[in-house]
């Protein structure tokens, strides 16, 4: 990269700040499933979950305070790398440890309505809407490598993490709205989700395929062509992860009722 990308120099204060963070989510998860196994002893929360919200926060973690936190300033291939775990890898995976349905399952029964009234309120259901998540994850993507945005973060210490911080949130908000893992206030037909996301993945792919051949600004030719190959065939492998699973979930909602068919006929 250019020499913008050394006017930003990320304090240790924020890896140690990372540090804890990361610690109090796993920490959180791990004491909501105690809690759950302990009001519900006939139904243990399953082991795999855990793993994987351990995996998607050791993801985030390893781009905002590990081992990328710094070298991301200096290689756009190291910083896009560090886009597909921040904003693809780390959502699908904590999205598949199911922190809504864990949340509900360990709070009080008075505290559980209360905090499924607020999921069901008008502002989260337009966020959690496909057709908007989509927007604000790819739609955010295009303002950051296609104006000054992805120059100006690397100036600014607050933007930068602003950035990081809609970028892993609207991952996590897009995913949820594809495959419902978590209970959801109202559910899209399996039809309208994957049409909405055949054109967010199209929007995906023509952005990196732009990255390759118009390099943002201060981002070398060499490092954009690096990068957005990177960010076109690894996207496709969180891409091609999400398709299995909204067809599985349509295969398994299709099947109960093609086997009551199949009883009827043969009465």
């Amino acid at each position: 990269m250019e020499n913008m990308h050394h006017a930003l120099t990320i304090a240790p204060f924020w890896n140690a700040f990372f540090i804890v963070l990361s610690v109090i989510a796993v920490g959180g998860y791990i004491a909501a499933v105690i809690v759950s196994n302990k009001k519900d002893h006939l139904s243990k929360w399953p082991r795999y979950r855990t793993v994987l919200w351990i995996a998607g926060i050791l993801s985030a973690f390893v781009v905002m305070g590990g081992p990328l936190a710094k070298a991301v300033h200096m290689d756009f291939t190291l910083h896009m790398l560090g886009h597909l775990l921040l904003g693809m890898l780390s959502p699908l995976l904590l999205v598949l440890s199911s922190p809504i349905r864990l949340i509900l399952r360990a709070l009080p029964v008075r505290r559980a309505r209360q905090f499924t009234s607020v999921m069901r309120s008008g502002y989260v259901q337009f966020v959690t809407h496909p057709v908007t998540a989509s927007i604000l994850n790819i739609g955010g993507l295009w303002m950051l490598y296609t104006t000054t945005l992805f120059q100006l973060m690397h100036k600014y210490t607050w933007l930068y993490f602003l950035v990081h911080f809609h970028v892993f949130l609207a991952g996590y908000v897009f995913t949820a709205a594809m495959i419902y893992i978590d209970p959801v206030p109202r559910r899209y037909s399996y039809f309208y989700r994957s049409v909405v996301f055949i054109l967010a993945l199209a929007a995906h792919q023509i952005l990196s395929k732009r990255i390759y051949a118009y390099p943002p600004l201060g981002v070398a030719g060499e490092q954009a062509e690096a990068g957005g190959m990177l960010m076109y065939y690894g996207g496709n492998i969180v891409d091609v992860i999400i398709i299995y699973i909204i067809c599985l979930h349509w295969y398994r909602s299709k099947a109960p009722r093609a086997s009551l068919h199949q009883a009827h006929g043969m009465s």
